[in-house]
C-alpha cells in the first residue's frame, strides 16, 4: 500500500470516528433533553431557591374617639402541593381525596364534588406542586378549612399551603373616604393620610424563602415567613366619625336639592385647628354624588364674597375707615375704566360700612379699597402677605393647591381692574380650606393657625410622635379689629343675608358667598356657573367650632345663604344639641343618693330592672312580686305587697296594668276615670269583697 492510500484510510478512519461521537452525543442529547428531561428540570428546579419580602400588616388609622377608619386584615390564597409529605402515598390521597372534594363543595358552593375531585385527580397525574384552591380567603374560612379530610393530616404534610396577603379594608365605608386616601400600586404617591404617612403605616417587610418548582412556579419552603414582617405604626387622626357622618349627609342631601355639580363642607376646632370633618362629593349621575376628589384642600379657585371680611380688615387696620363709617352704593352700580361692578339685589343708597357688610354690596367694598388703595395698591396685598395667607398651608395630606393672591409687580395686574375686582374675592385663586382658615383666625382673635389632620402617631400603643397645630401668624390685625370683624360677621347672621343661619340657642357668625367661577379659558362669559359658599363659626360669643360650606355648579338657586346657608345650619345644630359644654346657661346640679326617683307601686321586679339599669341600690328589699309605695318626707319607701283571699287589696299608687291585673285576679269589675296611676278606689283596702263586684278606681 502506497503512502498516498495509507494517509487517505487514517483520514477516513478519524471522520468516522468523529462522526460516531457526533451521533452519539446528539443521541443522548436528545435522551436527557426529551426523556429524561422532567427529572432533571424537577431537579434544577428543586435546586433554585430565593428569598422574597412578605408586605407587612399596615397600621390602622383611628378618628379622635377611638373609631377605626381603616385597618388591614389577613386574606389566604389557598393552595396545594399535591405530592406533600403526609399525601405522597396512592393510597391515603386517592383513599379520602373524594371526601375532600364534597367538603370543599359544599364550603364554596361554586363546583361539583365530581368536579372538585376530578380536578384534585387531574393535578395529581400532572405532579402538581402548587395547585390553586381559592382565592380570598379571610382567617375563619381557612381555620374550617384546615379540618378538611387530607389537610388535618397536619399543618405542614397534609398539602394545603395558605398564602398571607394583606386586604386594607375601612370599616365605615365612604366615611372620610378622601381624607383617609389609599395607597396604589400603580401610583407613585398614596392619597390623603395612607399617602402621607406611609413611612409610618407600611411597617416593614419580611423575608420568606420559596422554592422554584416545575413551571417557573416558586412555591414556599415553610408555612411562615423566615423573616417575620413588622407591622406598621397606627394614625390618630382628628377626624370625628359622628360629625364626618353628618357632614357628608347633610351635604349630599342639599346637593341633590340644588341640583349641583360638586360641593364641600370642612368642619374644624377653633382653638386647636384640629379638622373634625371633611365631606366631598361630585355629581356622578342626576342624584347620584360619590367622592372623586378632595375640593377642600385641592379646589382653588375665586372665593367671592366670602373674602370681603379680608379686605375690610385692611381698610380697619389701616383706620381708613370704621364700621360707622359711611358709603354710598348708589343704583348698584360701580363703574370702573373697562368694567361694572354691580350688586345682585340693586343698590341700597349711603349706607354705613356696617350695614354694607350685612348686606354683602359689591360696589361698597370695591369703591372703599379702589378709593383708599389705587395710588398704593401694595399697601392693601401687603396685609395679606404679612399673614402668608398667599402661602400653601403646610398640611398633613398631599394635594394641597397654592393659593394665588396677585400683587402689583405681577404682570397680570391691571391697573385699573384688578384692585377693585380683588376687594370682594375675584382675581384670585383661594381653596375653601384656607377660606376657613382665614375665618377661624378670626373666631381664634387673630391666632392665624394651619389646620391639621393628625394628631399622633403610634406604635404598639405607645405615642412615637405628636402633633400640635403649626402657628402661621401669631395675631392677624390689632385687637381692635378683631373685634370688630367679630361683630361685623355676627351682623350678618342677626340683621343681614345670613339671617337663615341664625338660632334661638346660640350665636353664630359668619359671611354668605356668591361667586361666579370662570369656565377655563372662556372666562366669565361663557355659560354661567356659581359656587354658594357660606363661611363662619359658632357660638360666637365663644367659638368652638368654624365651618366652610361650598357647593358649585347649583341649578336651583345660586345665593350662597339659601344653597350652602342649610348645610351649615344643619351641623352647627346638631353639634350645638349633642354637645353639653355649649350650653351656657345649664349648671352641674349634683346631688347626692340619699333619694331614689319614685316609681309607681306594682310589680317589684320591673322596679329593680330600672334600678339596676341605673346604677341605683336598692335599700328596701321585698320578697314579694308586688309592692305599694309610702312618700315619706326623707323620700319613696316600698313596702311589701301580700294579697289575702276575699280581701280587697290596696292597689293606690299603681299602674293601671298592675291594677287591673291584681283586681282581675280576685275577681272584680273594673271601671276607670283619668289617667296616670291610681289615685284612689271605690272600695277601701282591706273590706271583705266577693267575685263579681263592681271597683270604681280614679287616675291622676
Amino acid at each position: 500500500m502506497n503512502i498516498r492510500a495509507n494517509i487517505l484510510l487514517r483520514v477516513y478512519l478519524s471522520f468516522g470516528l468523529i462522526v460516531l461521537l457526533a451521533v452519539a452525543v446528539l443521541v443522548r442529547l436528545c435522551d436527557v433533553q426529551f426523556v429524561e428531561g422532567h427529572k432533571w428540570r424537577a431537579m434544577a428546579d428543586s435546586l433554585s431557591t430565593k428569598y422574597i419580602n412578605v408586605e407587612a400588616a399596615r397600621g390602622n388609622i383611628y378618628s379622635s374617639d377611638g373609631s377605626l377608619l381603616a385597618t388591614s386584615i389577613p386574606e389566604y390564597e389557598l393552595r396545594m402541593d399535591l405530592f406533600a409529605g403526609g399525601i405522597d402515598d396512592d393510597k391515603v390521597f386517592y383513599g379520602k381525596v373524594d371526601s375532600l372534594a364534597l367538603r370543599l363543595s359544599q364550603f364554596f358552593k361554586d363546583k361539583t364534588p365530581k368536579e372538585y375531585s376530578r380536578y384534585l385527580r387531574s393535578a395529581r397525574q400532572d405532579s402538581a406542586r402548587y395547585l390553586l384552591i381559592k382565592r380570598k380567603i379571610g382567617y375563619q374560612e381557612l381555620k374550617t378549612i384546615r379540618t378538611f379530610p387530607l389537610y388535618n393530616i397536619g399543618k405542614y404534610s397534609g398539602g394545603l399551603i395558605a398564602v398571607q396577603q394583606n386586604k386594607r379594608i375601612k370599616p365605615f365605608k365612604f366615611l372620610a373616604s378622601r381624607t383617609i386616601g389609599y395607597k396604589n400600586e400603580n401610583v407613585a404617591n398614596g392619597v390623603g393620610l395612607e399617602g402621607a404617612y406611609g413611612n409610618y403605616i407600611n411597617g416593614e417587610s419580611g423575608k420568606r424563602l420559596v422554592q422554584r418548582i416545575a413551571g417557573g412556579v416558586w412555591m414556599p419552603v415553610n408555612d411562615e415567613a423566615e423573616v417575620a414582617p413588622k407591622e406598621g405604626a397606627d394614625i390618630i387622626s382628628t377626624i370625628d366619625i359622628n360629625m364626618q357622618d353628618l357632614a357628608q349627609t347633610a351635604l349630599e342631601r342639599q346637593l341633590i336639592v340644588s341640583d349641583a355639580d360638586h360641593g364641600t363642607v370642612i368642619l374644624m376646632e377653633v382653638n386647636t385647628g384640629e379638622v373634625r370633618a371633611v365631606a366631598n362629593y361630585t355629581r356622578v349621575s342626576k342624584g347620584v354624588y360619590e367622592e372623586k376628589f378632595n375640593y377642600a384642600i385641592g379646589g382653588s379657585q375665586d372665593p367671592g364674597s366670602t373674602f370681603k371680611l379680608a379686605s375690610y380688615m385692611a381698610l380697619l387696620e389701616d383706620k381708613k375707615v370704621d364700621t360707622n363709617t359711611l358709603v354710598d352704593t348708589g343704583d348698584g352700580f360701580y363703574r370702573i375704566p373697562g368694567h361694572t361692578i354691580k350688586d345682585s339685589h340693586g343698590g341700597i343708597g349711603v349706607v354705613t360700612v356696617m350695614k354694607a357688610f350685612e348686606q354683602s354690596a359689591n360696589t361698597a367694598i370695591a369703591k372703599l379699597v379702589n378709593n383708599h388703595y389705587k395710588d398704593n395698591p401694595s399697601q392693601f396685598t401687603d396685609h395679606l402677605y404679612d399673614i402668608h395667607m398667599n402661602e400653601k398651608s403646610i398640611l398633613q395630606i398631599p394635594g394641597e393647591a397654592k393659593p394665588v393672591i396677585k400683587n402689583p409687580s405681577n404682570r397680570s395686574w391691571n391697573k385699573n381692574m384688578t384692585l377693585p375686582q380683588m376687594a370682594y374675592g375675584y382675581e384670585m385663586q383661594i381653596t375653601p380650606l384656607q377660606m376657613l382658615t382665614f375665618y377661624n383666625a378670626v373666631a381664634n382673635d387673630g391666632k392665624y393657625i394651619a389646620p391639621i389632620f393628625v394628631k399622633e402617631i403610634r406604635r404598639l400603643g405607645n405615642p412615637i410622635e405628636q402633633f400640635n397645630a403649626r402657628v402661621i401668624s401669631d395675631r392677624i390685625c390689632s385687637e381692635k379689629t378683631i373685634k370688630k370683624l367679630q361683630a361685623m360677621l355676627e351682623s350678618v347672621v342677626t340683621k343681614g343675608t345670613g339671617k337663615l343661619m341664625g338660632s334661638p340657642f346660640y350665636r353664630v357668625a359668619g359671611k354668605t358667598g356668591t361667586a361666579q367661577v370662570a369656565d377655563g379659558n372662556k372666562g366669565y362669559k361663557a355659560k354661567r356657573s356659581y359656587q354658594a359658599s357660606f363661611c363662619g363659626y359658632f357660638p360666637a360669643d365663644k367659638p368652638k367650632y368654624s365651618i366652610m360650606v361650598a357647593i358649585n355648579g347649583p341649578k336651583n338657586g345660586y345665593y350662597g345663604a339659601t344653597v350652602a346657608g342649610p348645610v351649615f345650619k344643619e351641623i352647627a345644630d346638631r353639634i350645638y344639641a349633642s354637645d353639653m359644654q355649649m350650653y351656657n346657661n345649664v349648671k352641674d346640679h349634683l346631688v347626692g343618693n340619699t333619694k331614689n326617683p319614685e316609681a309607681k307601686a306594682g310589680q317589684s321586679k320591673a322596679v329593680k330592672k330600672v334600678y339596676n339599669a341605673l346604677g341605683i341600690k336598692s335599700l328596701y328589699a321585698a320578697k314579694s312580686t308586688y309592692f305599694n309605695s309610702i312618700d315619706t318626707n326623707n323620700g319613696v319607701v316600698y313596702e311589701e305587697y301580700n294579697s289575702i283571699k276575699g280581701i280587697m287589696p290596696n292597689v293606690n299608687g299603681m299602674g293601671l296594668k298592675d291594677a287591673l291585673y291584681l283586681l282581675g285576679n280576685v275577681g272584680l269589675k273594673t271601671k276607670v276615670i283619668g289617667s296616670g296611676k291610681v289615685f284612689s278606689q271605690s272600695i277601701p283596702s282591706g273590706s271583705k269583697i266577693g267575685k263579681g263586684l263592681a271597683v270604681q278606681l280614679e287616675l291622676r
